[in-house]
């Protein structure tokens, strides 16, 4: 009979009850209670999933903590259904409780590297230093939280066998995204087909983020079906395949995510607010932390949104002339009072030859040298910024996360490989945004029609008849 005594129960407004090991008859014994409650985790309460579209979103103050938690949980019931089928594929895969404790954790501590604004701070700070949030997170694994991995020996439906040890670095390993140059090296086959659930098309950490951001922006209360996503998901030979009859629900996925970037994540207004913050931490890099986090552990574990709230906030109040100009900066944002405005937005329609780099809405500020060449000479110097939400999909994508999922085709019994690009052909169209920003609204007018130019203009015509 199973120890009920031994879990905990916790209520998730997306997910319902979700389980985790809290207790054990040995002393020494690590829980996933103790995992959850470690600080590497906790701070992940002060962290925002919607890094700055919670500003335009008023609902959607969910942090990255409940994300962890929902994923985790997605995590147990993704090995649940497919574990039969990864020990028919992979007869040398270690137990049942084992994969199940492997992905949980991964799943739970997949954002453990992120830092203030998520994913603008990879961008906009970790890059410096080589870093993503993802390298930082597998060292905060190995060498902060890797003893306690060491230690656990169970979740809500299994335990891992006496003679098995939960290894830190599988799990710092399938929490990053595959490397341009990597190969499988030492990492055994079920490892590697176990990936596409970290980095694959339809993740335990998207699926998650979907029907969480869907839910708390009010886009969507039950955006997907998670259930038949699972039901028609299995391993081949492969690697991570979804039967045929799941197609169209792996399609309606796809859509509420390219979705929820268009109304949500690239929404205008949050752009703008990113556009802003792109300058502020631009100016205000070397104050904001003192260098490598790799090097800062200590100081990286407060560093969250909370801690950065209030540490700018104190700037207004310095002597120092150039950090209280930066301080007002600041305050400014953090009351919404947004520098730039939208002027206009094309939405530019994806053809099956179309080349990202062929076009000029590849380079922001090529845009604005064209647009500027567009506008009269008195508007030549106004302030503009061109923004390009370029990531909704991009078609032909041949990333080193591609080619970890397949189709089984139950027509002609075979399995083959199932890319992103498929799926989002089946979909009415896939655009990219192009928006123009401006200071002041007066000049929206002359900038949408400079804008609208290169791609609405007439051409040249032809010198003779033809």
């Amino acid at each position: 009979m199973r120890s009920r005594h031994l879990d905990s129960l916790t209520h998730d407004a997306v997910h319902g009850y979700l389980p985790f090991s809290s207790s054990s008859d040995d002393d020494g014994e690590v829980t996933e209670r103790d995992l959850v409650d470690h600080p590497w985790v906790q701070r992940l309460r002060h962290i925002h999933q919607l890094q700055t579209a919670w500003w335009v979103f008023p609902t959607a103050e969910h942090t990255r903590f409940q994300h962890v938690l929902g994923a985790m949980h997605l995590a147990g019931r993704a090995a649940e259904s497919l574990y039969p089928t990864l020990r028919e594929v992979c007869p040398d895969a270690p137990s049942c409780g084992y994969v199940t404790s492997l992905l949980r954790m991964a799943a739970l501590l997949h954002d453990v590297g992120h830092g203030p604004f998520g994913h603008f701070f990879d961008e906009h700070f970790l890059r410096q230093f080589d870093l993503t949030h993802e390298i930082l997170g597998a060292q905060i694994i190995e060498d902060e939280l890797g003893d306690a991995l060491r230690s656990l020996r169970r979740n809500p439906t299994s335990a891992l066998e006496a003679d098995e040890v939960l290894d830190p670095s599988q799990i710092a390993w399938l929490i990053q995204r595959p490397a341009p140059d990597e190969t499988r090296g030492r990492w055994p086959l079920w490892l590697s087909h176990l990936r596409a659930l970290l980095s694959g098309i339809y993740t335990v950490d998207n699926m998650d983020f979907v029907l969480r951001d869907a839910y708390m922006s009010g886009y969507s209360q039950r955006s997907i079906d998670v259930d038949r996503l699972l039901h028609y998901s299995f391993f081949s030979p492969a690697g991570l395949t979804i039967h045929d009859r799941g197609i169209d629900t792996l399609v309606r996925f796809m859509g509420v995510r390219a979705e929820l970037f268009r109304t949500v994540y690239f929404h205008r207004t949050v752009r703008a607010i990113d556009l802003t913050l792109k300058d502020l931490f631009e100016a205000s890099r070397a104050l904001l932390f003192p260098g490598d986090p790799r090097e800062h552990l200590t100081e990286y574990q407060h560093f969250t949104d909370a801690s950065l709230f209030t540490d700018v906030r104190r700037w207004k109040s310095s002597s120092d002339i150039p950090k209280r100009d930066l301080g007002a900066r600041w305050e400014n944002l953090l009351g919404r009072q947004l520098v730039w405005k939208m002027a206009c937005q094309l939405n530019l329609v994806f053809a099956e030859s179309d080349r990202e780099s062929a076009s000029i809405f590849s380079d922001s500020e090529l845009v604005v040298q064209k647009v500027r060449q567009q506008l009269a000479a008195s508007l030549a110097d106004v302030p503009l910024r061109i923004d390009i939400a370029r990531h909704i999909h991009r078609p032909h994508t041949r990333g080193p996360a591609s080619g970890q999922n397949f189709l089984y085709d139950s027509s002609q019994d075979v399995v083959r490989p199932l890319t992103a690009n498929e799926l989002f052909a089946r979909l009415p169209v896939s655009y990219r945004i192009c928006r123009a920003y401006v200071q002041d609204r007066a000049h929206s007018r002359p900038v949408a029609a400079a804008l609208e130019s290169l791609t609405r203009g007439p051409g040249d015509d032809d010198l003779t008849n033809m």
